[in-house]
């Protein structure tokens, strides 16, 4: 006879340790509607992302790969048939020292992408406060990136012209100049890596901008209350709490700075010491025939690029911060 509130002991199997278990009830199958509501919940983000992946796919890294088995043939971009070359074209591309030389204009676009970002950086700063006509100096910032970059390619090209805009400016201050802006490999390079700063100083400000933004107001709150100037509100709150952006616009700059294309194809075509990489790819394709070889500079560049980013990660890693 068992006391009320106490369990029933199990029964002894004969076997010392060893009790009889009564086996548990099986589960039964969910009802098919159930199954039906499980499986569309399964199916419904890669119903949504049937579309942007197959043009991404399509578009993009479906050229990529024709592009790098066209990087091993001797195609001329018309001709139906091609032969295969092997590492030919690589090799071409590393010892041909005209082809590869190019890559040293890039250093003018990589030291106006640092200007760039510093500039940037400082006016997002100082518009972040509250001072007068701050709207209307985001406005003169953010308007060059508005322009079609062909547009600003002729503006620029009558800007640096003999006689042109610069040089009447420069008159007025009393400089009166006759050297030819875009006539010397040294001075087309600063010119073009200038137009390129103007060009782009925008869209890094309205990035740097929304970053510090975003910034909980009472850091800045406590930052006074300690005493703490601009200088410091910057280096210990603005500058970690945009660590994110900041990382991406220097990706984005070096990226830019190495595939430079656009200003310097309308401004000079490449003339006076002007061609990058992507201009030299360019007429490798469309004005030697030479569709293989231009596959292969583009896969180098390609390369090259993402060698720079995984290193500017690897040196600089995104790390999470929590300023709260």
């Amino acid at each position: 006879m068992t006391h009320a509130g106490t369990h029933t002991p199990a029964r002894d199997t004969g076997k010392a340790g060893i009790r009889a278990v009564a086996p548990a009830p099986g589960r039964a199958d969910p009802p098919p509607a159930l199954r039906r509501a499980r499986t569309w919940r399964l199916l419904t983000p890669w119903l949504f992302l049937l579309a942007p992946l197959t043009l991404l796919i399509t578009f993009t890294y479906a050229p990529i790969a024709n592009m790098v088995a066209y990087s091993f043939t001797d195609w001329d971009g018309v001709s139906p048939e091609l032969h295969y070359t092997g590492a030919e074209n690589y090799a071409e591309i590393f010892t041909r020292e005209d082809l590869f030389q190019v890559f040293w204009v890039s250093g003018y676009y990589l030291a106006a992408s640092v200007i760039q970002i510093v500039a940037a950086l400082y006016f997002a700063t100082i518009l972040s406060f509250s001072i007068r006509f701050r709207n209307f100096f985001k406005g003169v910032l953010f308007f060059p990136s508005l322009v079609n970059g062909v547009a600003i390619g002729f503006v620029f090209l009558y800007f640096f012209q003999d006689g042109g805009t610069l040089d009447t400016v420069l008159g007025l201050f009393g400089h009166h100049s006759d050297r030819a802006w875009l006539g010397t490999p040294a001075s087309a390079n600063v010119s073009l890596a200038g137009v390129s700063i103007w060009r782009y100083l925008g869209m890094n400000f309205v990035l740097f901008l929304g970053a510090i933004q975003s910034v909980p107001g009472e850091l800045y709150e406590a930052a006074e209350l300690d005493g703490a100037g601009r200088w410091h509100q910057f280096r210990y709150v603005i500058l970690p709490g945009i660590k994110p952006v900041l990382t991406l616009t220097v990706i984005l700059s070096v990226s830019g700075s190495l595939s430079a294309f656009e200003i310097p194809y309308i401004m000079t075509g490449g003339a006076t010491g002007t061609e990058t990489f992507v201009i030299q790819t360019v007429k490798l394709a469309f004005q030697f025939n030479k569709t293989g070889l231009a596959s292969a500079a583009a896969v180098v560049l390609l390369l090259i690029i993402l060698l720079v980013t995984w290193v500017q990660r690897r040196l600089v890693p995104d790390d999470r911060v929590d300023l709260v």
